[in-house]
């Protein structure tokens, strides 16, 4: 790389920054870029310096937002007895995607990883106290994701918030619609058991 132009080299360093990217990837997308029209590439450049400026989290969910509330928080539509907690912005997403959750979303940011250093105070779990706390709220959805950092976030919260007159419930997880059940892991195929219904 080192026979690359230092403002390129500088471009694939920047890119591969990014979670996900690793350099070949980087590469890719900066060679795209160097191909692009200088207008595409000054358009890409400024939606991003925008974006830095204009998007913050919003404050009483931590969803991404350019206003003072979400679109989520401040449609009165929306039911806020029930609140969904999740571990991040995309997660949020998938759930809305199945149209069918009608409450409120709290975002954590992260999920508790003593191995990465992520304790419960770097994530927005004060917060979710502070909703609970100040009343109106029946039900927190702990939607965290199924891997061990978020069955002990899951577990954390469960714990904490217990005695403050809300139902805590748990997401299901089971086998996926479609897979086969020989290819499923054991905790898989355990959660799907303890979560199983009448049929």
């Amino acid at each position: 790389m080192q026979d690359l132009p230092l403002s390129l080299q500088h471009l694939i360093e920047q890119l591969a920054r990014l979670p996900g990217i690793g350099a070949k990837t980087a590469q890719k997308i900066a060679y795209n870029l160097v191909e692009m029209r200088e207008k595409e590439a000054v358009d890409i450049a400024r939606a991003i310096v925008e974006m830095k400026k204009k998007l913050h989290l919003c404050s009483q969910c931590h969803f991404l937002t350019e206003e003072e509330l979400c679109k989520f928080c401040s449609n009165p539509r929306r039911d806020p007895s029930v609140v969904c907690v999740v571990d991040t912005p995309r997660d949020l997403l998938a759930i809305e995607r199945t149209r069918e959750f009608k409450g409120l979303y709290h975002v954590l940011h992260g999920r508790i990883s003593p191995l990465e250093g992520v304790r419960p105070q770097d994530l927005f779990i004060d917060s979710l106290e502070k909703r609970v706390d100040a009343g109106g709220i029946e039900e927190i959805i702990l939607a965290n994701s199924p891997t061990l950092e978020g069955e002990a976030t899951a577990v954390y919260l469960s714990k904490l918030l217990q005695g403050r007159g809300v139902r805590i419930t748990r997401i299901a997880h089971g086998v996926p619609v479609g897979g086969d059940l020989e290819f499923s892991d054991e905790i898989t195929l355990l959660k799907a058991i303890e979560g199983r219904h009448t049929y």
